[in-house]
This record gives C-alpha cells, sequence and structure tokens, in this order.
C-alpha cells in the first residue's frame, strides 16, 4: 500500500469514528476556512488582474492563466477572474468571504449588481439569506424590460450542447410548439420526457432544414474522416468503428450512411495513424484539406491555456521560408494574441504538432501542448 492510500485509509478511518455532532462541527470550521482561503484566491487574483501578471507567462487573462497554472476548470477560474475583478468595489462582501462568513456562492449571486453605495447592505442581507434567496432578489431588481428582450444561443461542441435564451413571448411559442410536437412522438412509457423534447427539437429542425423550393441539394455539409482500410477492405464485414465526424466524435460505418443521406458529406481518407495528406515544401500555405485536419487535431489555439477557437491562424512551427515543411506535423493552430507573439520574438514555440509542442517565455517558463486527446485516440484506433 502505498503512503498516499495509506493516509487517505486513515482520514476515512477517523471520520468514522466521529459522533455526528463532531462531524457537523468540523465540517462548520473546514466550510469557513475553504470560504477565508477563496477570499484570498479572490483578492490575490484581483491584485494579478491589476498588474497583469499573466502575461508574463503569454495568457491573454487571468482567466486563461489560472487554467493553465493551476489547472482548474474554466468555470472555476472564469467565477474567480470575475470578482477579483469587482473585489476594489465591494470590499465589505469580499471582506466576508475572507472572514469565512459568506460562501463563495453567496458573493457571486450578488457580486454582478452590487456596487460601493450597496456592498455593505449586500453583505448584511447575504448573511441572512440563502444563494436562492440572493439570486431572487437580485433578479427582481433587473430591469424587466432589459431582462425580457435579451436573447442568444450559444454551442458547446465539446459536449454537444445549446444554450438558449429567448424573450418571453418567443419563448411561450418555442415551448408550447416543443411540447406539442413532443407529445405526438410514440412512446411505450420508457422514453423519458426530457428526451422527446429533444427528438421533437431535431424534427423542428429537420422539417424546415432551410431548402428553398426550388433547391434539392442538401444545406449541409460534413466532414468524416475514415481510415483507407475501411474504403479498400474487400472481406464485407462491417466495421464497428469508421472513422470521425469532424469537430464532433467517433463514429460508425452506419452513422456515415445515415448522415449521407441528408448531407453533402466529404470523405477525408486517413493513413494507419489518422493522418491526412502532406504536402512538404511544394506549397507554402496549408490546403482547406489540412486546415480541417489541424483544426479536427487541436480544437482551437495550442498556446497551452488558450481556448481562442474563432480568431486562429496555422502557424509553421518551424518557418517555412528556411525550410519548414507545410507538413501537419509542422503546422499548428494559434490565435491572433500567441501568433503575435511567437512572431515577435517573445515566445519560442519548438516540438512536432501531432506529438508535443514546448512554449518557452522570456521569463524562462517552459510550457507543453498536447494534440486533442480524441485525435490522439482516433490514431490508437
Amino acid at each position: 500500500m502505498s503512503a498516499d492510500t495509506a493516509a487517505a485509509t486513515d482520514v476515512i478511518s477517523a471520520a468514522g469514528a466521529l459522533s455526528n455532532d463532531e462531524i457537523v462541527d468540523r465540517l462548520d470550521r473546514l466550510f469557513r476556512e475553504k470560504a477565508a482561503v477563496e477570499g484570498a484566491i479572490v483578492v490575490l487574483l484581483g491584485e494579478v488582474e491589476r498588474r497583469q501578471t499573466y502575461r508574463d507567462d503569454g495568457a491573454t487573462s487571468s482567466e486563461a492563466w489560472a487554467v493553465e497554472r493551476f489547472g482548474v476548470s474554466t468555470p472555476t477560474a472564469r467565477a474567480y477572474a470575475h470578482l477579483a475583478e469587482k473585489a476594489w468595489d465591494i470590499p465589505h462582501l469580499v471582506g466576508g468571504l475572507c472572514d469565512g462568513d459568506l460562501s463563495l456562492d453567496k458573493v457571486r449571486a450578488v457580486a454582478d449588481t452590487a456596487t460601493p453605495e450597496t456592498d455593505r447592505e449586500l453583505r448584511e442581507q447575504a448573511g441572512n439569506c440563502t444563494v436562492r434567496q440572493l439570486s431572487e432578489l437580485v433578479r427582481s431588481k433587473a430591469q424587466p424590460s432589459r431582462a425580457s428582450d435579451r436573447r442568444f444561443l450559444r454551442f458547446n461542441d465539446q459536449f454537444r450542447t445549446m444554450t438558449v435564451q429567448l424573450p418571453s413571448e418567443s419563448y411561450a411559442e418555442t415551448r408550447a410548439c416543443l411540447h406539442a410536437r413532443a407529445r405526438q412522438i410514440p412512446s411505450d412509457g420508457d422514453t423519458p420526457w426530457d428526451q422527446r423534447l429533444c427528438d421533437a427539437f431535431v424534427g423542428m429542425v429537420r422539417s424546415s432544414n432551410g431548402r428553398t423550393s426550388t433547391s434539392t441539394s442538401s444545406p449541409y455539409f460534413v466532414v468524416a474522416h475514415v481510415p483507407l482500410s475501411a474504403l479498400v477492405d474487400e472481406s464485407g464485414e462491417a466495421t464497428e468503428l469508421a472513422g470521425e465526424l469532424e469537430r464532433d466524435g467517433l463514429i460508425s460505418g452506419e452513422t456515415v450512411r445515415r448522415i449521407a443521406c441528408d448531407a453533402t458529406i466529404a470523405i477525408g481518407v486517413d493513413d494507419d495513424v489518422g493522418h491526412t495528406m502532406y504536402e512538404g515544401r511544394a506549397r507554402r500555405e496549408p490546403t482547406d484539406a489540412q486546415r480541417r485536419e489541424i483544426m479536427r487535431r487541436d480544437r482551437h489555439c495550442r498556446f497551452p491555456g488558450c481556448t481562442n477557437v474563432t480568431f486562429t491562424n496555422t502557424h509553421h512551427v518551424v518557418p517555412w521560408k528556411p525550410g519548414g515543411s507545410t507538413d501537419l506535423h509542422n503546422l499548428a493552430l494559434l490565435c491572433l494574441h500567441h501568433h503575435h507573439l511567437v512572431h515577435s520574438g517573445r515566445w519560442s514555440m519548438s516540438g512536432n504538432a501531432n506529438q508535443e509542442l514546448t512554449f518557452a517565455g522570456p521569463t524562462g517558463r517552459i510550457m507543453t501542448s498536447r494534440p486533442s486527446p480524441l485525435w490522439t485516440t482516433r490514431q490508437n484506433c
């Protein structure tokens, strides 16, 4: 048994020997200590933001810096960074957090509406209200007209989810339409209601898929990466894995056949390790097919901690002019900010983009970046 395992076993055994009152007392103390530690984190991140210390490590924000430096999730880093930006304006709320009197969730609930004038009052209310009550209090003070007109739709490609907020009338209309469609979907009682609502939503999209009355072509364009062996295998046996649906996940042959019925489908033929096409020094700019493959591999800017997807360029790791090739291993996605940092010489970049890239900064810090795990999973299949 390792030392870590033994220590964990001792803690678990000790917890089992405590009385109920002792457990509650210890949890009271630990949650207060947790709040105080998070308060200190918020204050220090606020100072990092004020000094822009994160730029020493090539980050574009304290949020991105915290994700890469401390290994926290993006939502956690965003919560800390958001409060850190407001810390100077709400000293009473942040003080309550540092003292362990208020939880991070309570401070987050009122931080967006808090001002230097309302800070003290909200600190007192937060001490007497639950997180839910504080959220309701904030919503009640929001401008009704502004809240009712707000609308947005965001996609999360990683989890295949959508987040939508609609104006009140549009929300009521959409909800009624989806409920009516979901009730018409046959069910033996085993299909949960939320799944039927999802099926209704997909059905509504497919029924109005953007085709005009004179158009016979599909409005959808899908790229599927398929192993060469799957195309030339003459055994007649169905393969469990056909390849990867670009920017989504691993797919089967049946999935390829199904989506091909409703979409214009392009097949990127891969070699035995999942790579597509090499250009060498025949051309400087990567082809469209190479750009798609690089996006499939990197998903976002390859600079450690950066998740920028929209504003990215394909960068030669070894510059093309001195002799770098236009091949996948020598091409990587960089956002405009980090592209400039590398070209200006403030940061250096080396390595194989298919395996590991190394970034060295002006302070001497070394960071590494690897391809998307989904891409490497595809290689090993």
